[in-house]
């Protein structure tokens, strides 16, 4: 049985900092690509960042460029968010998810919650004023 299980949210004020952690099992980690999307009350799911299987590939959305950083730990089977100068439009659910993706090294389509088999049930962060 597949499991992703985020950790790491909570309160925090813009300009501050939370790193997220998501723990794979029941899954080969290293055989899938792994991103964070995140989903605020009332919006569609939105894709924030994505790694490649062994993490030389990475894709962020345009508004966490220079502030997100993504990167994974396959001996630990685990994804981190490093999330820097929080914003209150941050603040959202955000869910890790796994996904197998074609036989290039890279992810085609990161952006597409269709390429993701795997969903953790996500972490909440809020970023207060």
């Amino acid at each position: 049985q597949v499991q992703l299980v985020e950790s790491g949210g909570g309160l925090v004020q813009a300009g501050g900092s939370l790193r997220l952690s998501c723990a794979a099992s029941g899954l080969t980690f290293g055989n899938y690509h792994m991103a964070w999307f995140r989903q605020a009350p009332g919006k569609e799911r939105e894709f924030v960042s994505a790694v490649s299987r062994r993490g030389g590939y990475t894709y962020y959305a345009d508004s966490m460029k220079g502030r997100f950083t993504i990167s994974r730990d396959n001996a630990k089977n685990t994804v981190y968010l490093q999330m820097n100068s929080l914003k209150p439009e941050d603040t959202a659910v955000y869910y890790c998810a796994a996904g197998v993706g074609s036989s290039a090294p890279y992810l085609t389509t990161p952006t597409s919650t269709r390429i993701y088999e795997y969903w953790g049930q996500g972490t909440q962060v809020t970023v207060s004023s």
